[in-house]
This record gives structure tokens, C-alpha cells and sequence, in this order.
């Protein structure tokens, strides 16, 4: 079994964090792979020599069939984590070093008790849909996990048209418009005002982003269908997003999105749910008048 580590260089501030990873490493006999930035970060906080073999660049490369990835950090360290798979089936795990998140959803003292659970086979493994996305040609990893995301630049509106399957919905006009997966549902969209989605629903989420029309509201359409967005950046660069990666234009642009034949497998610690980190996060339930 081998571990790919991903971490971004200042999610660790003590020695304690990158020692607790490389102690369960060490302690399950697992093998292992580390990008080349946490690599830099955990020699300078522990001293350890990491071989050049052990470390990877902006992409994992084939790796054996027995992997898992372990992003540590939060949910934006997890989706920056799966783009260095570049569509390679491999499960990937989040071990959060902050707040509960909806990805990384153990929390860093379940370290060892993760990997554990790796050697084990006991972790749960989900498949999450992704986007793919056409029409941005300096976009080199065309794929989105949580959300497609077209915002203004600037305090005037953004014009979009949507259209689904060939079919007029609506031209938005306002600071711009969220297509989300119900992985993203929980995210970007949520803040919105859009709906939260069980990850198993087979849909996508459109979520206005504060339109001028008061009576626009999210839209929830079958994940077959095809979306295309005809963009109007009214004589203002508008940014277009793909989780956290993000292109600007300030030209008229068409761009559309689908549901991409490319899955990830999210690795779910067993005794975690969804259910129960939405009541967690949400604090569903908690009786606030105490």
C-alpha cells in the first residue's frame, strides 16, 4: 500500500503535524510519495531528508494500483489535491488541520486511526462526479469538482445567458453565476443561497450570484444535461472559476459545461457520514437559547 501525501507548504505550523503523518507512515508499514512543496516544509520543520524519489511535481504520475491519497489541510487543500491525480482512479482522504470541513472530514488527532483504517480497507469510498469545462483556452486541466463559478470584476454587472440542452433558461444579470455539483453544493453555492445536495443526486445547481432580478432563484437541473453560458463582460473583465483556479477575460465568451466522464473517489473515514458533518457544521439541532 502506498500513501501520496499532499499538503500546501503553510498548512503546517509545528513539528508535531508533519511527525504525526510520518509516524502513522512509518508505524502501518505503508510506502510512500510527497509534492515537492510540503516535502520543502517538512524538512525545514523536522529535519527529515525526504529521497527524490519519494517527491512529485504538479502531477502524481502512475501510481500503484493500492494507493491513496491523503490531502492534510481543509477542503481547498483536498480539491487542489485531486487536480495533481490528473483523472488517475485513486481514492483520496482528507485529514482536516483546521475546522471541520465537508471533504477533509477527519480531524488531524484521528491521524493514526486514519491510516489504520487505510491498511485496514475501512474506509468507505464515495464517487463524486466532476465538471468539464470548454471554451477557456488557456485552461490546461479543464475539470471542476465543486463549481463552475463566473463572476464580475469591478462594481458593474456581468450579462450571462444560460442555456440547458439548447433551451433559453435565463439571462442572469448581477455579480455572476455558480454551476455547482452537489459535492459543491455544500460550498460556494451554499453561501449563495443555493440548495444543499446529498452527494448521491444525480443534478447540478445554477446559483445567481446577487441578481438584479430579486425573483431569480437557484435552479436544480438533471446532471445530463449540457449548459452553455454566453458571457457579456459589459466593458469589464469578468473572471471565470474552476474550484480555485481562476481565468479572466475581459471579451464577450461562450463556454460550456457538462458532467465530465472523470470521477473522483472520495475515501470517507466509516464512522463519519454526511448527515453527520452537515448537522455538525450547520450545528443543526444545537439549542441556542441555553
Amino acid at each position: 500500500m502506498k500513501i501520496i501525501l499532499f499538503s500546501r507548504p503553510q498548512t503546517c505550523r509545528t513539528v508535531e503535524e508533519p511527525e504525526r503523518l510520518f509516524d502513522a507512515i512509518e508505524r502501518h508499514g505503508f510506502d510512500y510519495a510527497i509534492n515537492a512543496e510540503f516535502a520543502e516544509a517538512v524538512e525545514r520543520l523536522t529535519g527529515r531528508h525526504i529521497p527524490q524519489d519519494k517527491i512529485y511535481g504538479e502531477r502524481t504520475g502512475r501510481q500503484p494500483s493500492e494507493s491513496v491519497m491523503v490531502c492534510y489541510g481543509g477542503d481547498g487543500t483536498l480539491l487542489e489535491g485531486i487536480h495533481r491525480l490528473d483523472g488517475e482512479t485513486i481514492p483520496v482522504t482528507g485529514i482536516n488541520s483546521g475546522h471541520l470541513g465537508f471533504l477533509a472530514l477527519a480531524p488531524k488527532e484521528d491521524t493514526d486511526d486514519i491510516f489504520r483504517q487505510i491498511g485496514e480497507g475501512r474506509l468507505v469510498t464515495e464517487r463524486r462526479p466532476m465538471l468539464e469545462v470548454s471554451g477557456i483556452p488557456e485552461c490546461g486541466v479543464p475539470y471542476a469538482l465543486n463549481e463552475v463559478a463566473v463572476q464580475r470584476l469591478g462594481a458593474t454587472m456581468v450579462s450571462i445567458e444560460a442555456q440547458v440542452d439548447g433551451q433559453t433558461v435565463a439571462t442572469y444579470n448581477g455579480s455572476g453565476l455558480i454551476i455547482s455539483t452537489p459535492t459543491g453544493s455544500t460550498a460556494y453555492s451554499l453561501s449563495a443561497g443555493g440548495p444543499i445536495l446529498a452527494p448521491a443526486c444525480n443534478c447540478l445547481v445554477l446559483t445567481p450570484l446577487a441578481p438584479h432580478n430579486l425573483t431569480m432563484r437557484p435552479l436544480v437541473i438533471p446532471d445530463s444535461c449540457e449548459i452553455l453560458l454566453k458571457i457579456n463582460p459589459r466593458h469589464r473583465a469578468v473572471t471565470v472559476s474552476l474550484d480555485n483556479r481562476t481565468y479572466e477575460t475581459d471579451r464577450p465568451a461562450e463556454i460550456a459545461v457538462r458532467r465530465s466522464e472523470r470521477s473522483i473517489f472520495l475515501a470517507v473515514p466509516h464512522n463519519i457520514s454526511f448527515y453527520d458533518t452537515l448537522r455538525n457544521k450547520m450545528m443543526w439541532g444545537v439549542d441556542i437559547r441555553k
